[in-house]
């Protein structure tokens, strides 16, 4: 393996142990809040633009994860359908208001909103909408980044001030990690994997609380598993009537 593969992946696990030591409160509360919300038959709402709406789909359909899983994916704002357009429309102020009304959210559901930057309007405005219909917000970003002098100015609140629970991903400013000798800018970003990790965590977590309290979670399973079309079928029927991306 090249020293530069090695010492990104040496990051990627450095950063994990980061957030292992230092975000377990914040990882303890995001799991209370999703896991009262599968209690109350609400959806985990997710959240995301760009590459971050990767992470929005991470939990989303996924074996051994939460059936009641509604990924807010609007394809302007994601990369194929345009990746500098959809840098444009994260920036767009009015757009998570009309996003979030098209979605079946309720007051017992929460809302996971991930932004590496924490400073684009549509993922602010997108807190501030679920909050205002009594959602229980959380926030996956990088405080680093977003409280570096260098960040981007976008005038304004950023995503970590306006959200219940933040949730650190403990990245530098840019995101990415590795410097090579002779290349000004560095490369290998963190956020999307140790984001996926600490999302799969709250969702083991919550998981782990809702046992605690006698219930049975709906999980879906792997679909290439013997029984795993039969389970999730019946979870496919369940919630394709809210979870329309089913």
């Amino acid at each position: 393996m090249s020293s530069a593969g090695r010492s990104y992946l040496d990051e990627v696990l450095r950063l994990l142990g980061e957030v292992r030591d230092t975000q377990e409160s914040a990882i303890a509360d995001a799991a209370g809040l999703v896991a009262n919300t599968v209690s109350a038959d609400g959806l985990v709402h997710l959240f995301g633009t760009g590459h971050s709406h990767l992470l929005a789909a991470e939990l989303f359909y996924r074996a051994g994860g939460l059936a009641q899983v509604n990924p807010i994916l609007v394809a302007p704002l994601m990369l194929h359908a345009g990746a500098a357009r959809s840098t444009q429309l994260e920036r767009l102020s009015g757009l998570a208001e009309e996003l979030i009304s098209a979605e079946p959210v309720g007051a017992d559901d929460v809302m996971i909103i991930v932004s590496n930057s924490g400073g684009n309007a549509t993922c602010i405005e997108m807190a501030l909408a679920a909050r205002s219909r009594g959602i229980s917000t959380i926030a996956l970003t990088s405080m680093q980044h977003a409280t570096a002098p260098r960040a981007r100015d976008q005038g304004g609140q950023r995503l970590h001030e306006v959200v219940d629970v933040v949730l650190d991903n403990q990245g530098r400013p840019g995101d990415a990690c590795v410097t090579l000798p002779g290349l000004g800018q560095p490369v290998g970003p963190t956020s999307t994997s140790v984001g996926a990790a600490i999302l799969n965590a709250v969702v083991a977590q919550a998981v782990e609380i809702l046992v605690e309290r006698g219930e049975t979670p709906d999980i879906f399973v792997s679909s290439n598993l013997a029984d795993g079309d039969r389970v999730n079928e019946a979870l496919i029927n369940r919630y394709r009537p809210t979870v329309r991306a089913l």
